[in-house]
């Protein structure tokens, strides 16, 4: 028996939702001010440390073929690590790129980064936020999100699409010509899927069985332009940030020790970028009707069902980070600071 996580993803028209005029006035002033201000040279990741052990200070944010794997990556299986399938994920980083060889993010040169992480939430809609997005260094975008009819919401380019085979977009939907596709596993057939998009082949029928929802046949990027998240980065964001316990074997369900793939790329951020912002963050299950993703018809309720991840202990950290100056919360879904009190 196999405990499936809820599937909230919709692209069908969108709920009837109006923004405040006055309100979609202040953010765009918040953001504005944030892409003015002055950006800290490596900020994020020296805030991020203090809640970090020592060893987090060498975390790389992704594999690459020419550097050896780390022993303690074995000791726990996916999403946390590759125990088990050392085999496996040997011959997927041959089809990687080395580290010495690939593009690299943004103008990195000595300029001071600025990134933003685009979650999918229904705060984003109707801010009209896109071409201020689209002016940020870094732009990380999660699992399949649209652009295209929602760009002046969320904008049009892409940095990187971070996403694992069952959120991927089945149509590509990024044209920006330099995104990179960061592939997370979440479970060993997650491997094979990735060799075969990095390769342009077809995924073997056995894996299919092993995938809770149809996943995508091909990924159309050059195999360059693929990225294996380190688990590590994962690891340290459970167990350290959102201080769950280590993983264990249960048989008939499954604790909510998994952090989001939105948490796990605030922290992958930090790795990237001297200064991190969050846009289309935060659940508001006050408002009765508001919309959960700025696209799609499935309004919060949808939320409430939620097993896989624990919502309530994310926002505490999200909401603390934001406090303490680590990040800044652009859409004002985890902490407004430019709402009326």
């Amino acid at each position: 028996m196999v405990a499936l996580p809820l599937t909230v993803t919709d692209t069908t028209n969108p709920l009837d939702w109006h923004v405040n005029p006055a309100h979609k006035k202040k953010v765009h002033e918040h953001v504005h001010r944030v892409l003015e201000g002055p950006c800290q040279p490596g900020s994020a990741r020296q805030s991020l440390l203090a809640r970090l052990p020592a060893s987090s200070r060498s975390t790389q944010p992704f594999l690459w073929k020419n550097i050896p794997l780390p022993d303690d990556l074995f000791l726990y299986p996916p999403p946390f690590g590759f125990k088990g399938l050392q085999d496996k994920i040997e011959e997927l980083l041959k089809q990687l790129p080395a580290s010495d060889s690939a593009p690299e993010l943004g103008n990195r040169s000595d300029k001071c980064q600025r990134c933003v992480v685009v979650g999918n939430g229904g705060v984003l809609r109707g801010l009209e936020l896109g071409p201020l997005i689209d002016r940020f260094d870094t732009i990380i975008r999660l699992n399949s999100g649209p652009l295209g009819e929602f760009s002046v919401d969320v904008g049009n380019r892409t940095s990187i699409r971070m996403s694992y085979p069952e959120g991927t977009p089945h149509c590509w939907i990024d044209t920006d010509p330099h995104t990179l596709f960061v592939s997370v596993v979440y479970k060993s057939v997650d491997i094979s899927w990735i060799s075969a998009m990095i390769n342009k082949l077809t995924v073997p029928l056995w894996d299919w069985l092993f995938f809770w929802k149809k996943v995508p046949d091909q990924i159309p990027l050059e195999p360059d332009k693929f990225r294996l998240l380190n688990p590590h980065v994962i690891k340290e964001t459970a167990l350290h940030l959102l201080k769950y316990p280590p993983p264990r074997r249960r048989l008939w369900a499954t604790d909510q020790n998994v952090p989001t793939i939105g948490v796990t790329a605030l922290s992958l951020a930090t790795l990237l970028c001297d200064n991190v912002s969050l846009a289309g963050f935060g659940y508001n299950f006050s408002q009765q009707g508001a919309p959960l993703h700025y696209y799609g018809q499935l309004s919060m309720d949808a939320m409430m069902k939620e097993k896989t991840h624990n919502v309530d202990k994310e926002t505490e950290l999200l909401q603390s980070l934001v406090r303490e100056g680590t990040i800044t919360d652009l859409t004002g879904g985890i902490q407004c600071s430019f709402c009326s009190s």
